[in-house]
């Protein structure tokens, strides 16, 4: 607790005795002397507002007593009132230069506003007049230390390591708990690490007490700003450039929001008006302005992965959607768009794991559809895909069914190459075998339905046990061929063979014959 004088000064009241007193009326000095005493009174039992009330009353009675000021100033260091404190303990100075607890409770209120050079000059001149104060050397080294970390926030504010700008500030901020400068300095390292809500707590308690702070309202538009309130932000800015013109780093931040805010509305517009390459250029302009704005960048690299869908490059969408996600981990969508793009471009596994995520994040009936959409393609393209073996589309008709059956039969037909080696007449056997199949399967319209409704091949009545032989009779007409037969010639339809060297050759179905040189 700060202590108060107690006592008259006898050299101040030498200046304000009253002549009157002579004839028994209370002096000027008198009646202030009361109120001082009245104001330690209640000074005592800690009714400071009171006691400063009294200490005012005794100044405009008497304004030359050095000690009502320090008195009062006392009062006030007890209500965290340090700049109102440091504003009367220095006109106690004024009034006298030799008062040991003025240059104290002066050190001790300039550190508390973070001015802990001006403190040590306080001190030094204490040390002039009495060099072993012990009280003097404790603050001396308080001062040093909030220097000290004041030094080292600044350092490390330059240098990007707003941790380390938090942490100093911390410990600078519990020996000066007035200082306006260290908090903003804090709450704009605490906007730089992401941590706004933090950072916007202690502006807003600064505003509340000053709301004409310029650097505070630079802070409380910086939080705005990497929120992605950038029309919010540019108010604020430009609030501060009214009260302070030139406030550089609001300048900086005022030019770099409104750039901002302009390539943004400006791709929107494109993208509205179906201009899908011109706002893939504005998002990739608005992309480069500010690299820290990581909230802002989240939703232009949405933004650029939706027009690069639109412009049918779906694997950068997916990197751009992935960059999204990278800056914002929650934003669903960004998920959305590139669990859209993985399952058109069929990469289902990670279709299906983005639309779990998707379905964790939010329950809705259309992203469980979603969800199980997704886990059945994965589990129909872990099978094999007839529609690639006979090389057509999943919308081919029967007729393009039937041509495309026709020539990769004839192409991978065994007898074809029974002139290879024992291997290459094997992965030719198993080729026509899955060209039968993909036939039996693609043909039937009951089981082509089912098939593509993902339903497991086994349990596809009658699937099991098919032979490919049948098939190709049944298509082409005509005696078949039987596997596992080594070299020579398998019969064809009709009798027909292949025959190498230009001789020979019976008649394929429909006239097809082949000769090999």
């Amino acid at each position: 607790m700060a202590d108060v004088e107690m006592g008259k000064n006898n050299a101040d009241l030498s200046n304000n005795m009253d002549n009157s007193s002579e004839n028994g009326m209370e002096t000027d000095q008198e009646v202030a002397e009361a109120k001082k005493n009245e104001g330690n009174e209640l000074y005592k039992r800690q009714a400071y507002d009171q006691a400063i009330e009294c200490y005012s009353e005794a100044i405009g009675t008497c304004p030359m007593c050095a000690s009502y000021y320090n008195n009062r100033a006392a009062a006030y260091m007890m209500l965290d009132k340090y700049q109102q404190a440091l504003e009367d303990v220095q006109e106690a100075l004024r009034l006298n230069n030799k008062l040991v607890k003025g240059y104290l409770r002066e050190a001790k209120c300039h550190i508390a506003l973070g001015s802990a050079d001006a403190a040590v000059r306080s001190l030094e001149r204490l040390a002039d007049i009495e060099p072993s104060n012990k009280q003097a050397e404790s603050e001396m080294r308080t001062a040093k230390l909030v220097q000290l970390h004041d030094l080292a926030a600044e350092k490390a504010f330059i240098d990007g390591d707003f941790r380390k700008v938090v942490y100093d500030m911390d410990r600078a901020i519990d020996r000066a708990p007035a200082s306006s400068r260290f908090k903003i300095r804090r709450a704009e390292a605490l906007a730089k690490l992401k941590r706004f809500s933090e950072a916007q707590e202690t502006i807003n308690g600064l505003l509340l007490r000053d709301p004409m702070n310029a650097d505070a309202l630079y802070v409380r538009g910086l939080c705005l700003y990497y929120q992605d309130s950038i029309e919010k932000a540019q108010q604020h800015f430009q609030q501060v450039l009214r009260l302070a013109p030139d406030h550089k780093i609001a300048i900086t931040a005022f030019k770099k929001c409104k750039l901002l805010k302009g390539k943004k509305d400006q791709g929107n517009e494109a993208f509205k008006k179906g201009q899908f390459q011109a706002a893939y250029d504005l998002y990739t302009e608005a992309l480069s302005i500010d690299p820290h704005n990581v909230n802002t960048n989240a939703k232009l690299y949405c933004n650029r992965a939706t027009v690069g869908a639109k412009l049918k490059r779906l694997e950068e969408s997916i990197q751009d959607c992935t960059s999204a996600i990278e800056l914002d981990e929650n934003y669903l969508k960004a998920y959305m768009r590139r669990a859209k793009c993985f399952y058109d471009t069929e990469q289902f596994e990670e279709a299906v794991r983005d639309y779990d995520k998707i379905y964790n994040m939010d329950k809705t009936r259309d992203n469980k559809r979603l969800l199980q959409d997704a886990k059945l393609e994965l589990k129909k393209s872990k099978r094999k895909d007839y529609y690639k073996v006979l090389s057509i589309t999943k919308a081919a008709s029967e007729d393009e069914i039937k041509k495309a059956y026709r020539k990769h039969a004839l192409l991978h037909h065994p007898d074809r190459h029974a002139n290879k080696s024992v291997d290459e007449r094997k992965q030719e056997e198993i080729k026509f075998k899955e060209v039968n199949e993909a036939y039996s399967i693609l043909s039937d319209t009951k089981k082509r339905y089912r098939y593509d409704s993902g339903q497991d091949l086994e349990e596809m009545e009658g699937f099991s046990g098919f032979d490919p032989n049948q098939i190709f009779q049944t298509f082409f007409g005509g005696p078949g061929f039987s596997f596992g037969s080594n070299g020579g010639g398998h019969g064809f339809p009709g009798g027909s063979n292949f025959s190498s060297g230009g001789g020979g050759g019976g008649g394929f179905p429909g006239g097809f014959h082949f000769q090999f040189s």
